[in-house]
Protein backbone atom coordinates (compact mmCIF):
# COMPACT_ATOMS: atom_id res chain seq x y z
CA UNK A 1 0.00 0.00 0.00
CA UNK A 2 2.97 2.49 0.42
CA UNK A 3 4.62 1.97 -2.73
CA UNK A 4 3.00 4.76 -4.05
CA UNK A 5 3.83 6.76 -1.40
CA UNK A 6 8.06 5.69 -1.98
CA UNK A 7 8.69 7.79 -5.56
CA UNK A 8 11.02 10.51 -4.22
CA UNK A 9 8.06 13.45 -5.23
CA UNK A 10 8.91 16.67 -3.95
CA UNK A 11 7.88 20.55 -5.04
CA UNK A 12 10.06 22.95 -5.81
CA UNK A 13 10.32 26.25 -3.84
CA UNK A 14 9.76 28.84 -6.32
CA UNK A 15 5.91 26.36 -7.53
CA UNK A 16 5.36 26.52 -3.76
CA UNK A 17 5.56 30.12 -3.22
CA UNK A 18 3.90 30.76 -6.16
CA UNK A 19 0.91 28.49 -5.65
CA UNK A 20 0.65 28.51 -1.67
CA UNK A 21 -1.52 32.08 -1.71
CA UNK A 22 -4.37 30.75 -4.33
CA UNK A 23 -4.49 27.36 -2.24
CA UNK A 24 -4.68 29.63 1.06
CA UNK A 25 -7.32 31.99 -0.03
CA UNK A 26 -9.25 29.05 -1.31
CA UNK A 27 -9.13 27.28 1.91
CA UNK A 28 -9.94 30.10 3.94
CA UNK A 29 -13.13 30.80 1.83
CA UNK A 30 -14.21 27.17 2.25
CA UNK A 31 -13.64 27.38 6.16
CA UNK A 32 -16.14 30.08 6.43
CA UNK A 33 -18.39 28.87 4.38
CA UNK A 34 -18.68 25.48 6.35
CA UNK A 35 -19.78 27.91 9.16
CA UNK A 36 -22.97 27.93 7.53
CA UNK A 37 -23.46 24.49 6.70
CA UNK A 38 -24.70 21.91 9.27
CA UNK A 39 -21.87 19.07 8.74
CA UNK A 40 -18.77 18.63 10.94
CA UNK A 41 -15.19 18.55 9.41
CA UNK A 42 -12.67 15.44 11.22
CA UNK A 43 -8.86 15.60 10.39
CA UNK A 44 -7.35 12.72 11.41
CA UNK A 45 -3.30 12.96 10.76
CA UNK A 46 -1.13 9.81 11.60
CA UNK A 47 2.00 7.89 10.26
CA UNK A 48 5.06 7.50 10.52
CA UNK A 49 7.42 9.01 13.80
CA UNK A 50 9.53 11.66 12.49
CA UNK A 51 6.99 12.26 9.41
CA UNK A 52 5.86 15.92 10.00
CA UNK A 53 2.85 15.20 11.53
CA UNK A 54 3.00 17.64 14.46
CA UNK A 55 4.35 20.45 11.49
CA UNK A 56 1.27 19.55 9.25
CA UNK A 57 -1.09 20.05 12.19
CA UNK A 58 0.60 23.55 12.92
CA UNK A 59 0.22 24.60 9.24
CA UNK A 60 -2.88 23.10 8.95
CA UNK A 61 -3.72 26.00 11.78
CA UNK A 62 -2.03 28.93 10.31
CA UNK A 63 -4.08 28.15 7.03
CA UNK A 64 -7.59 27.77 8.41
CA UNK A 65 -9.57 30.30 10.43
CA UNK A 66 -8.77 29.78 14.40
CA UNK A 67 -12.34 30.62 15.73
CA UNK A 68 -13.63 27.74 13.52
CA UNK A 69 -10.94 24.72 14.22
CA UNK A 70 -10.15 22.68 17.31
CA UNK A 71 -6.64 20.28 17.52
CA UNK A 72 -6.67 17.75 19.81
CA UNK A 73 -3.28 15.67 20.41
CA UNK A 74 -3.66 12.03 22.15
CA UNK A 75 -0.40 11.12 23.76
CA UNK A 76 -0.62 9.10 26.91
CA UNK A 77 -3.68 8.49 28.20
CA UNK A 78 -4.78 10.50 31.54
CA UNK A 79 -6.30 8.69 35.43
CA UNK A 80 -9.63 10.50 34.15
CA UNK A 81 -9.52 9.06 30.66
CA UNK A 82 -8.49 5.10 32.18
CA UNK A 83 -10.96 4.97 34.34
CA UNK A 84 -13.78 5.46 31.21
CA UNK A 85 -14.08 3.33 28.41
CA UNK A 86 -11.45 4.09 25.54
CA UNK A 87 -13.38 6.01 23.20
CA UNK A 88 -14.80 8.45 26.27
CA UNK A 89 -11.40 10.83 24.96
CA UNK A 90 -12.17 10.92 21.55
CA UNK A 91 -15.99 11.32 21.52
CA UNK A 92 -15.60 14.55 24.07
CA UNK A 93 -13.38 15.91 21.34
CA UNK A 94 -15.26 15.44 18.55
CA UNK A 95 -15.95 18.88 16.45
CA UNK A 96 -19.47 20.30 16.51
CA UNK A 97 -21.18 20.92 12.98
CA UNK A 98 -19.86 23.99 11.18
CA UNK A 99 -16.49 23.28 12.68
CA UNK A 100 -13.24 21.39 11.89
CA UNK A 101 -11.80 19.29 14.59
CA UNK A 102 -7.99 18.45 14.03
CA UNK A 103 -6.70 14.91 15.97
CA UNK A 104 -3.23 14.44 16.15
CA UNK A 105 -3.42 10.86 17.17
CA UNK A 106 -6.71 8.87 17.27
CA UNK A 107 -8.20 5.67 17.76
CA UNK A 108 -5.82 4.17 15.14
CA UNK A 109 -2.86 4.45 17.42
CA UNK A 110 -3.16 2.41 20.60
CA UNK A 111 -4.15 -0.96 18.04
CA UNK A 112 -1.37 -0.34 15.81
CA UNK A 113 1.11 -0.06 18.75
CA UNK A 114 -0.29 -3.29 20.53
CA UNK A 115 -0.28 -5.43 17.40
CA UNK A 116 3.64 -4.12 16.58
CA UNK A 117 4.82 -5.43 20.04
CA UNK A 118 2.75 -7.84 20.22
CA UNK A 119 0.20 -7.84 22.69
CA UNK A 120 -2.54 -8.55 20.79
CA UNK A 121 -3.36 -11.22 18.34
CA UNK A 122 -4.17 -10.47 14.37
CA UNK A 123 -7.70 -11.59 15.29
CA UNK A 124 -8.19 -8.64 18.16
CA UNK A 125 -6.05 -6.14 16.13
CA UNK A 126 -9.44 -6.24 13.30
CA UNK A 127 -11.85 -6.74 16.17
CA UNK A 128 -10.19 -3.10 17.09
CA UNK A 129 -9.87 -2.25 13.13
CA UNK A 130 -13.81 -3.04 12.62
CA UNK A 131 -15.07 -1.76 15.40
CA UNK A 132 -13.53 1.64 13.96
CA UNK A 133 -14.68 1.08 10.80
CA UNK A 134 -18.12 1.06 12.52
CA UNK A 135 -17.28 4.23 14.49
CA UNK A 136 -16.37 6.24 11.15
CA UNK A 137 -19.10 5.16 9.33
CA UNK A 138 -21.51 6.29 12.15
CA UNK A 139 -20.29 9.59 12.35
CA UNK A 140 -20.46 9.63 8.47
CA UNK A 141 -24.06 8.49 8.24
CA UNK A 142 -24.96 11.95 10.58
CA UNK A 143 -23.16 14.19 8.23
CA UNK A 144 -19.50 14.23 9.20
CA UNK A 145 -16.87 14.76 6.61
CA UNK A 146 -13.51 12.47 7.38
CA UNK A 147 -10.16 13.23 6.01
CA UNK A 148 -7.59 11.32 7.35
CA UNK A 149 -3.90 11.57 6.35
CA UNK A 150 -1.05 8.80 6.99
CA UNK A 151 2.09 10.58 6.25
CA UNK A 152 4.44 7.71 5.15
CA UNK A 153 8.76 7.91 5.07
CA UNK A 154 10.95 4.67 3.83
CA UNK A 155 12.74 3.52 5.97
CA UNK A 156 16.23 5.64 4.90
CA UNK A 157 14.20 8.43 4.62
CA UNK A 158 13.02 7.76 8.35
CA UNK A 159 16.55 7.28 9.26
CA UNK A 160 17.41 10.61 8.61
CA UNK A 161 14.85 12.62 9.71
CA UNK A 162 15.67 10.82 13.28
CA UNK A 163 19.15 11.64 13.30
CA UNK A 164 18.51 14.80 12.28
CA UNK A 165 15.14 15.30 15.17
CA UNK A 166 18.19 13.74 17.75
CA UNK A 167 20.79 16.74 16.76
CA UNK A 168 18.01 19.16 17.36
CA UNK A 169 16.70 18.15 20.60
CA UNK A 170 13.43 17.49 19.21
CA UNK A 171 13.13 13.35 19.48
CA UNK A 172 10.39 11.64 20.98
CA UNK A 173 11.53 9.01 23.64
CA UNK A 174 10.14 6.36 21.80
CA UNK A 175 11.21 6.95 18.16
CA UNK A 176 14.38 5.09 18.09
CA UNK A 177 12.92 2.10 19.33
CA UNK A 178 10.07 2.24 17.05
CA UNK A 179 12.85 2.63 14.47
CA UNK A 180 14.35 -0.54 15.03
CA UNK A 181 10.53 -2.19 14.61
CA UNK A 182 10.36 -0.36 11.08
CA UNK A 183 9.21 -3.51 8.87
CA UNK A 184 6.67 -4.81 11.35
CA UNK A 185 5.28 -0.84 11.77
CA UNK A 186 5.17 -0.77 8.31
CA UNK A 187 3.23 -4.25 8.06
CA UNK A 188 0.55 -3.50 10.42
CA UNK A 189 -0.18 0.02 9.19
CA UNK A 190 -0.73 -1.57 5.79
CA UNK A 191 -3.31 -4.04 7.92
CA UNK A 192 -5.00 -1.25 9.49
CA UNK A 193 -5.14 1.58 6.62
CA UNK A 194 -6.73 -1.06 4.21
CA UNK A 195 -9.32 -2.19 6.73
CA UNK A 196 -10.19 1.35 7.72
CA UNK A 197 -10.08 2.68 3.64
CA UNK A 198 -14.07 2.96 3.09
CA UNK A 199 -16.06 4.78 1.13
CA UNK A 200 -17.06 6.90 4.35
CA UNK A 201 -13.83 8.01 5.41
CA UNK A 202 -11.10 6.59 2.91
CA UNK A 203 -7.31 7.00 3.71
CA UNK A 204 -4.97 9.68 1.96
CA UNK A 205 -1.41 8.59 2.15
CA UNK A 206 1.21 10.95 1.28
CA UNK A 207 5.21 10.97 1.00
CA UNK A 208 6.47 12.71 3.40
CA UNK A 209 9.93 12.91 2.81
CA UNK A 210 9.48 16.29 1.06
CA UNK A 211 7.95 19.79 3.41
CA UNK A 212 6.37 21.62 0.92
CA UNK A 213 4.99 18.66 -1.38
CA UNK A 214 3.68 17.08 1.87
CA UNK A 215 2.11 20.36 3.41
CA UNK A 216 0.36 21.49 0.06
CA UNK A 217 -0.68 17.98 -0.56
CA UNK A 218 -2.57 17.88 2.33
CA UNK A 219 -3.86 20.96 1.97
CA UNK A 220 -5.35 20.18 -1.95
CA UNK A 221 -7.15 17.38 0.05
CA UNK A 222 -8.83 19.44 2.69
CA UNK A 223 -9.94 21.90 -0.03
CA UNK A 224 -11.43 19.31 -2.11
CA UNK A 225 -13.06 17.69 0.38
CA UNK A 226 -15.13 20.77 2.04
CA UNK A 227 -15.47 22.19 -1.70
CA UNK A 228 -17.56 18.54 -2.25
CA UNK A 229 -19.31 18.89 0.51
CA UNK A 230 -20.44 22.11 0.30
CA UNK A 231 -21.52 22.09 -3.35
CA UNK A 232 -23.22 18.71 -2.16
CA UNK A 233 -24.79 21.05 1.13
CA UNK A 234 -26.15 23.59 -1.43
CA UNK A 235 -27.66 21.19 -3.67
CA UNK A 236 -29.59 19.73 -0.65
CA UNK A 237 -30.74 22.82 0.37
CA UNK A 238 -32.57 23.94 -2.55
CA UNK A 239 -36.04 23.90 -2.46
CA UNK A 240 -37.78 20.64 -4.39
CA UNK A 241 -40.71 19.99 -5.05
CA UNK A 242 -42.31 17.12 -3.47
CA UNK A 243 -44.73 14.47 -4.33
CA UNK A 244 -47.11 13.22 -1.79
CA UNK A 245 -47.19 9.25 -1.51
CA UNK A 246 -49.47 7.66 0.98
CA UNK A 247 -47.39 5.48 2.76
CA UNK A 248 -49.31 2.43 4.54
CA UNK A 249 -48.50 1.74 8.29
CA UNK A 250 -48.52 -1.45 9.85
CA UNK A 251 -51.56 -2.17 11.96
CA UNK A 252 -50.38 -1.79 15.97
CA UNK A 253 -49.69 -5.87 17.15
CA UNK A 254 -52.68 -7.23 19.09
CA UNK A 255 -50.51 -8.20 21.77
CA UNK A 256 -47.45 -6.45 22.47
CA UNK A 257 -44.49 -7.10 25.45
CA UNK A 258 -45.74 -4.91 27.13
CA UNK A 259 -49.18 -6.46 27.52
CA UNK A 260 -47.75 -9.73 28.57
CA UNK A 261 -46.45 -8.19 31.78
CA UNK A 262 -48.18 -8.93 34.92
CA UNK A 263 -49.13 -5.68 36.39
CA UNK A 264 -51.02 -7.10 39.68
CA UNK A 265 -48.46 -7.47 41.93
CA UNK A 266 -48.20 -4.96 44.92
CA UNK A 267 -46.65 -4.53 48.46
CA UNK A 268 -48.51 -3.68 52.08
CA UNK A 269 -46.87 -0.53 53.65
CA UNK A 270 -45.63 -3.02 56.38
CA UNK A 271 -43.73 -6.03 53.10
CA UNK A 272 -42.44 -2.72 51.40
CA UNK A 273 -41.01 -0.67 54.28
CA UNK A 274 -39.26 -4.04 55.22
CA UNK A 275 -38.22 -4.72 51.64
CA UNK A 276 -36.96 -0.78 50.94
CA UNK A 277 -34.62 -1.25 54.01
CA UNK A 278 -32.97 -4.86 53.10
CA UNK A 279 -32.29 -3.59 49.97
CA UNK A 280 -31.20 -0.02 50.40
CA UNK A 281 -28.96 -1.60 53.14
CA UNK A 282 -27.58 -4.06 51.20
CA UNK A 283 -27.07 -1.13 48.13
CA UNK A 284 -25.36 0.97 50.84
CA UNK A 285 -22.87 -1.54 51.24
CA UNK A 286 -22.53 -2.50 47.64
CA UNK A 287 -21.62 1.24 46.42
CA UNK A 288 -18.34 1.85 48.96
CA UNK A 289 -17.28 -1.76 47.21
CA UNK A 290 -17.86 -0.90 43.98
CA UNK A 291 -16.07 2.88 45.04
CA UNK A 292 -13.20 0.41 46.27
CA UNK A 293 -12.75 -2.18 43.37
CA UNK A 294 -13.65 0.58 41.25
CA UNK A 295 -16.17 -0.51 39.21
CA UNK A 296 -18.78 1.77 37.60
CA UNK A 297 -22.36 1.71 37.18
CA UNK A 298 -24.76 3.22 34.38
CA UNK A 299 -28.54 3.30 35.19
CA UNK A 300 -31.19 4.31 32.53
CA UNK A 301 -34.71 4.78 33.73
CA UNK A 302 -37.37 4.94 30.70
CA UNK A 303 -41.37 4.63 31.05
CA UNK A 304 -44.32 5.84 30.67
CA UNK A 305 -44.97 9.56 31.89
CA UNK A 306 -46.02 9.15 35.52
CA UNK A 307 -45.42 5.81 35.74
CA UNK A 308 -43.06 6.57 38.98
CA UNK A 309 -39.20 7.26 37.57
CA UNK A 310 -38.32 10.01 39.44
CA UNK A 311 -39.21 8.50 42.56
CA UNK A 312 -38.23 4.85 41.88
CA UNK A 313 -34.67 6.86 41.48
CA UNK A 314 -35.01 8.37 44.58
CA UNK A 315 -35.01 5.52 46.64
CA UNK A 316 -31.77 4.68 44.83
CA UNK A 317 -30.21 7.69 45.63
CA UNK A 318 -31.27 7.29 49.50
CA UNK A 319 -29.01 4.33 49.59
CA UNK A 320 -26.01 5.38 48.16
CA UNK A 321 -23.58 8.30 49.49
CA UNK A 322 -23.92 11.66 47.33
CA UNK A 323 -20.52 11.65 46.67
CA UNK A 324 -20.33 8.32 44.54
CA UNK A 325 -23.33 8.99 42.44
CA UNK A 326 -25.25 11.68 39.71
CA UNK A 327 -28.34 11.98 38.24
CA UNK A 328 -28.59 13.32 34.57
CA UNK A 329 -32.13 14.69 33.82
CA UNK A 330 -32.28 14.06 29.51
CA UNK A 331 -34.16 16.90 28.39
CA UNK A 332 -34.61 18.27 24.51
CA UNK A 333 -30.61 18.79 23.75
CA UNK A 334 -29.25 22.31 23.68
CA UNK A 335 -27.78 24.16 20.48
CA UNK A 336 -24.80 22.86 21.51
CA UNK A 337 -25.96 19.16 21.89
CA UNK A 338 -27.67 19.73 18.42
CA UNK A 339 -24.48 20.55 16.55
CA UNK A 340 -23.24 17.07 17.73
CA UNK A 341 -23.46 13.14 17.33
CA UNK A 342 -27.11 12.27 19.31
CA UNK A 343 -24.64 10.15 21.43
CA UNK A 344 -22.03 12.62 22.53
CA UNK A 345 -24.33 14.56 25.17
CA UNK A 346 -24.22 10.95 27.22
CA UNK A 347 -20.75 9.80 26.33
CA UNK A 348 -19.90 13.01 28.29
CA UNK A 349 -21.43 12.17 31.25
CA UNK A 350 -19.88 8.54 31.69
CA UNK A 351 -18.81 8.19 35.45
CA UNK A 352 -15.74 7.94 36.36
CA UNK A 353 -14.44 4.43 38.07
CA UNK A 354 -16.19 3.81 41.29
CA UNK A 355 -19.06 5.85 40.41
CA UNK A 356 -22.56 6.05 39.31
CA UNK A 357 -24.25 8.25 37.07
CA UNK A 358 -28.04 7.85 36.21
CA UNK A 359 -29.73 8.91 33.41
CA UNK A 360 -33.56 9.96 33.63
CA UNK A 361 -34.35 9.65 30.38
CA UNK A 362 -31.05 8.93 27.95
CA UNK A 363 -30.32 7.35 24.56
CA UNK A 364 -33.10 5.27 23.71
CA UNK A 365 -35.03 8.83 22.82
CA UNK A 366 -33.86 8.58 19.31
CA UNK A 367 -35.73 5.15 18.88
CA UNK A 368 -38.90 6.30 21.62
CA UNK A 369 -40.01 10.03 21.29
CA UNK A 370 -37.49 11.23 18.51
CA UNK A 371 -39.21 8.03 16.38
CA UNK A 372 -42.88 8.87 17.41
CA UNK A 373 -42.72 12.54 16.76
CA UNK A 374 -40.86 12.30 13.70
CA UNK A 375 -37.99 14.50 14.78
CA UNK A 376 -35.26 11.68 13.28
CA UNK A 377 -36.04 9.84 9.79
CA UNK A 378 -36.80 6.65 9.75
CA UNK A 379 -32.70 5.87 8.53
CA UNK A 380 -31.78 7.76 11.48
CA UNK A 381 -33.92 5.97 14.51
CA UNK A 382 -33.59 2.34 12.61
CA UNK A 383 -29.40 2.59 12.28
CA UNK A 384 -29.64 3.80 15.77
CA UNK A 385 -30.64 0.12 17.64
CA UNK A 386 -26.89 -1.28 16.26
CA UNK A 387 -25.13 2.38 17.43
CA UNK A 388 -26.98 2.31 21.04
CA UNK A 389 -26.20 -1.76 21.32
CA UNK A 390 -22.25 -0.79 19.70
CA UNK A 391 -22.41 2.36 22.62
CA UNK A 392 -23.10 -0.36 25.50
CA UNK A 393 -20.42 -3.13 24.56
CA UNK A 394 -18.05 -0.65 24.90
CA UNK A 395 -19.40 0.20 28.53
CA UNK A 396 -19.84 -3.44 29.69
CA UNK A 397 -16.00 -4.26 28.23
CA UNK A 398 -14.53 -1.39 30.23
CA UNK A 399 -16.27 -3.31 33.28
CA UNK A 400 -19.52 -0.84 33.68
CA UNK A 401 -22.41 -2.25 34.98
CA UNK A 402 -25.29 -1.16 32.99
CA UNK A 403 -28.90 -1.48 34.72
CA UNK A 404 -31.53 -0.37 32.18
CA UNK A 405 -35.39 -0.15 33.28
CA UNK A 406 -38.45 0.16 31.56
CA UNK A 407 -41.21 1.38 34.23
CA UNK A 408 -44.70 -0.02 32.88
CA UNK A 409 -48.05 1.50 33.96
CA UNK A 410 -51.54 0.27 32.18
CA UNK A 411 -53.46 3.10 30.48
CA UNK A 412 -56.33 3.23 32.87
CA UNK A 413 -53.20 3.69 35.82
CA UNK A 414 -51.67 6.87 33.91
CA UNK A 415 -54.97 8.43 33.49
CA UNK A 416 -55.92 8.06 37.63
CA UNK A 417 -52.46 9.76 38.29
CA UNK A 418 -52.63 12.63 35.58
CA UNK A 419 -56.60 13.39 37.44
CA UNK A 420 -54.35 12.93 40.64
CA UNK A 421 -51.72 15.84 39.59
CA UNK A 422 -54.49 18.24 38.78
CA UNK A 423 -56.08 18.13 41.76
CA UNK A 424 -53.42 17.70 44.13
CA UNK A 425 -51.47 21.57 44.00
CA UNK A 426 -47.98 19.93 44.84
CA UNK A 427 -48.19 17.81 42.14
CA UNK A 428 -49.45 20.07 39.54
CA UNK A 429 -46.24 21.11 38.30
CA UNK A 430 -45.83 17.31 37.04
CA UNK A 431 -48.87 17.57 34.71
CA UNK A 432 -48.62 19.47 31.16
CA UNK A 433 -50.17 19.85 28.01
CA UNK A 434 -47.26 17.37 26.09
CA UNK A 435 -48.25 14.61 29.04
CA UNK A 436 -52.15 14.52 27.40
CA UNK A 437 -50.62 14.53 24.13
CA UNK A 438 -47.85 12.29 24.51
CA UNK A 439 -50.80 9.85 25.87
CA UNK A 440 -52.69 10.25 22.43
CA UNK A 441 -49.73 8.38 20.55
CA UNK A 442 -50.02 5.40 23.58
CA UNK A 443 -49.93 2.84 20.19
CA UNK A 444 -47.30 4.33 19.03
CA UNK A 445 -45.08 4.13 21.99
CA UNK A 446 -45.98 0.82 22.78
CA UNK A 447 -44.96 -0.16 19.17
CA UNK A 448 -41.09 1.57 19.66
CA UNK A 449 -41.15 -0.60 23.37
CA UNK A 450 -41.59 -3.72 21.72
CA UNK A 451 -38.57 -2.82 18.67
CA UNK A 452 -36.76 -1.34 21.48
CA UNK A 453 -36.67 -4.47 23.73
CA UNK A 454 -36.58 -6.86 20.66
CA UNK A 455 -33.79 -5.19 19.30
CA UNK A 456 -31.66 -3.86 22.54
CA UNK A 457 -32.33 -5.79 25.22
CA UNK A 458 -28.69 -8.00 24.81
CA UNK A 459 -27.06 -10.56 27.03
CA UNK A 460 -24.52 -7.52 28.42
CA UNK A 461 -27.47 -5.40 28.61
CA UNK A 462 -30.68 -6.23 29.24
CA UNK A 463 -33.88 -4.64 29.54
CA UNK A 464 -35.50 -4.83 32.96
CA UNK A 465 -39.46 -4.68 32.53
CA UNK A 466 -40.96 -3.44 35.92
CA UNK A 467 -44.33 -3.78 36.44
CA UNK A 468 -45.54 -0.12 38.21
CA UNK A 469 -48.98 0.09 38.33
CA UNK A 470 -48.03 -0.22 42.70
CA UNK A 471 -44.88 2.23 42.98
CA UNK A 472 -44.03 0.25 46.33
CA UNK A 473 -43.45 -2.77 43.87
CA UNK A 474 -42.32 -1.34 41.56
CA UNK A 475 -38.93 0.49 43.53
CA UNK A 476 -38.57 -2.72 45.49
CA UNK A 477 -38.01 -4.64 42.38
CA UNK A 478 -35.59 -1.96 40.62
CA UNK A 479 -33.63 -2.00 44.17
CA UNK A 480 -33.22 -5.85 43.77
CA UNK A 481 -32.10 -5.61 40.20
CA UNK A 482 -29.42 -2.85 41.03
CA UNK A 483 -28.04 -5.09 44.05
CA UNK A 484 -28.49 -8.52 42.44
CA UNK A 485 -26.00 -6.95 39.20
CA UNK A 486 -23.72 -4.84 41.31
CA UNK A 487 -23.61 -8.13 43.51
CA UNK A 488 -22.48 -10.39 40.56
CA UNK A 489 -19.75 -7.52 39.35
CA UNK A 490 -18.37 -7.58 42.69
Amino acid sequence: MFETAELNQSLSAQRYDAELPALRAKLLQAHFDLRTRKFPVLVIVSGADGAGKGELVHRLNEWLDPRGVETHAFWATSDEERERPPYWRFWRALPGRGRIGIFFGSWYTAPIIRRVFRETKVRQLDVALDRIVALEQMLADDGAEMVKFWLHLPKQAQKKRLKKLEAEGRIAPDDWKHFKLYDRFTKVSERALRHTDTGAAPWHVIEATDRRFREFTAGSILLEALQRRLTAAAETARPRVLQTTVVARAPVPKASILDHLDVSGKLTEAEYARQLEKQQSALTKLAWAAREKKISTVMVFEGWDAAGKGSAIRRVTQAMDPRLYRVVGIAAPTDEERAQHYLWRFWRHLPRAGFTTIFDRSWYGRVLVERVEKFARPDEWNRAYHEINAFEEQLVEHGVVVDKFWLHITPSEQLRRFKERQTVEYKRYKITDEDWRNRKQWDDYKRAVDDLVARCSTEYAPWTLVAANDKRFARVQILKTVVERLRAAL
